[in-house]
């Protein structure tokens, strides 16, 4: 086990434990640490290196980016990633299916666009932030329980660490901890998942500034994220993506790199200068997908003491590429309602509230779409490919999809304003 142990010696509102060291974890232990709080982030792995292939950041996610003080300046993650403008989706055919140009959400003086950025270089920039607020990081433990009556954490050795005023779980999707304590509604993997490698691409790739997708019915999807650098003057690169039934997994990873070169080339041939560093099928990583809904984000009890956040309230298909920046979200939003409640207990019934309707939408949009583009179901795939080009095109659709793809939609007929980053 290693510690990074605070040497801040500022009177203390109080002892936050967090569990769990991903995008939420890290984003409100600086929120609560810069406020105050004493906060412990306890994580499983004992090397908290940068891992991850590339995720698509929302003007949601680079709010609170800018509030924390990471998005803007030399090195940050703004210079780090590689602006986003459009989304394109289309069939083996070529027929239109999605096209959808941030540009059509622009205000006067404020441009709205994504951010591709290499996860490895946000968690990064996440974790020297809570290392600068003194946050005490503590890996190698993996966490087996909450004992709430003693508000302490309980990791898999017997070993308690707490006790804690307030415990925050970011632990990820497969809701371990929130069905040991009986409130989660749903939970499971989806049978669909993707293939991920990420390129090193000269500067003027013909993805640039497009996050793009080719569909070949329900059951084949490829896609091209621009992701940025992990640090200035690093090489950019390009998250290549294919959608596969977890089933088929081991069988393409046994067919080897060039089955699976042939496959990708097949459906777009741009790929043929990504994948021409591809050697081995160990350089792809896979990522499953859950469907986990809670019955509150709150653990209930007379005097409530345990949240969670990210992926550990509310894990969904990556369809409208939400996770990361709903987490950040859950960090600030949990962060200013404990700055403005007057109890702990008040300030998470505030945070529930106010994450509800977000959450909601996005949950069922997700679980709505993600058989249009990754099942079994081949029937759909005709409709799809007729009718989803022809409602984008429809000014107030049209919107309504920017505004779910921008990160803002509170309901069908509802969505916050843009925020300012």
């Amino acid at each position: 086990m290693t510690s990074t142990r605070s040497c801040d010696q500022r009177r203390s509102r109080g002892h936050v434990g967090i569990v769990g060291c991903g995008t939420a974890g890290p984003a409100l232990g600086t929120f609560l640490a810069r406020d105050g709080w004493r906060v412990t982030l306890i994580e499983r792995a004992a090397d908290l290196r940068p891992i991850g292939a590339g995720i698509l950041l929302q003007p949601t996610g680079m709010h609170v980016l800018d509030r924390l003080g990471l998005l803007k300046g030399e090195g940050q993650v703004l210079a780090c990633g590689e602006v986003v403008r459009r989304l394109r989706g289309g069939t083996l055919s070529g027929r239109s299916v999605l096209d959808l140009a941030y540009e059509d959400l622009d205000r006067p003086g404020s441009p709205c666009f994504g951010l591709g950025v290499q996860r490895g270089m946000l968690q990064r920039h996440l974790l020297d932030a809570a290392r600068g607020a003194h946050v005490e990081i503590r890996t190698g433990i993996e966490v087996a329980a909450i004992d709430q009556p003693a508000a302490s954490i309980v990791d898999t050795h017997g070993s308690r660490h707490g006790p804690f005023d307030l415990i925050a779980v970011c632990d990820g999707a497969r809701a371990g901890i929130a069905s040991s304590m009986g409130i989660v509604r749903r939970s499971a993997r989806y049978p669909f998942g993707a293939l991920w490698y990420i390129a090193d691409t000269p500067d003027n790739h013909p993805f640039t500034g497009t996050l793009s997708q080719v569909y070949h019915g329900t059951g084949t999807m490829l896609g091209f994220l621009p992701s940025g650098r992990l640090a200035p003057g690093e090489p950019a690169r390009v998250s290549l993506f294919w959608s596969l039934r977890l089933r088929d997994e081991r069988r393409m990873r046994d067919e080897g790199v060039r089955s699976f070169r042939d496959r990708v080339v097949s459906l777009d041939p741009r790929a043929a200068t990504l994948l021409e560093g591809l050697s081995s099928m160990d350089q792809v990583v896979t990522a499953a997908y859950h469907d986990t809904v809670l019955h509150a984000p709150v653990a209930p009890g007379s005097d409530p003491r345990v949240v969670f956040l990210g992926d550990a309230a509310h894990a969904m298909s990556p369809q409208l590429g939400q996770g990361a920046n709903l987490a950040l979200l859950d960090a600030m939003t949990l962060a200013e309602s404990l700055r403005q409640a007057e109890s702990i207990g008040q300030a998470l019934l505030r945070y529930a509230r106010a994450r509800k309707n977000p959450t909601r939408y996005y949950h069922a949009a997700s679980r709505w779409l993600t058989p249009v583009f990754q099942s079994d179901h081949e029937w759909i795939a005709p409709l799809r490919d007729r009718l989803f080009g022809r409602l984008g095109r429809l000014p107030w659709v049209r919107r309504q999809m920017l505004l779910a793809l921008a990160g803002v939609k509170t309901g069908i007929w509802t969505a916050d304003p843009i925020p300012p980053f």
